[in-house]
């Protein structure tokens, strides 16, 4: 698997990836002009008229970290690993939730008790996998942008 580099057309509409070789050729004759840079991505300054094939952007889903990755039929173009932060975040509500419990063992004023709050709305989700969704669909929606992806496939 290379590193390819992203290109935009100058309507910024996504077009193939390519080797950052011809991408720095393209930068050096000026004809190109750096977009972004996390991910690495051009823009071109001549006008295309041809379209791209599409890609197809595939997701590996898991608690730890989620896979992503472009494929141009049976050549990967990009492979990225995104790490999720379920467990800190467990950790970290777990931590707030011990806060009352210490002021009652030590016999100090604490909120009174709150029974009748515990209705969750619909659609709710546990903070973990709200976030692993969240951060998952933020990457594809990058993905949408800067490759012409055709399917998504899970």
């Amino acid at each position: 698997m290379s590193n390819l580099v992203f290109v935009l057309d100058t309507e910024k509409r996504p077009l193939l990836p390519v080797h950052p070789g011809k991408a720095r050729r393209l930068l050096n004759a000026g004809k190109a002009a750096v977009f972004r840079r996390d991910p690495f991505t051009i823009i071109l300054k001549v006008v295309v008229t041809a379209t791209p094939e599409s890609i197809t952007l595939k997701i590996y889903p898991g608690s730890q970290t989620t896979g992503i990755a472009l494929v141009q039929g049976e050549k990967v173009v990009l492979g990225a690993e995104l790490t999720h932060r379920g467990q800190s975040l467990k950790t970290t509500l777990g931590s707030r939730n011990e806060l009352p419990r210490s002021r009652i063992n030590r016999h100090t004023r604490y909120p009174q008790a709150r029974f009748l709050n515990r209705t969750r709305r619909k659609g709710w989700l546990a903070p973990s996998l709200q976030h692993r969704a969240e951060k998952t669909l933020t990457w594809v929606k990058k993905m949408l942008q800067l490759a012409p992806i055709g399917s998504i496939v899970q």
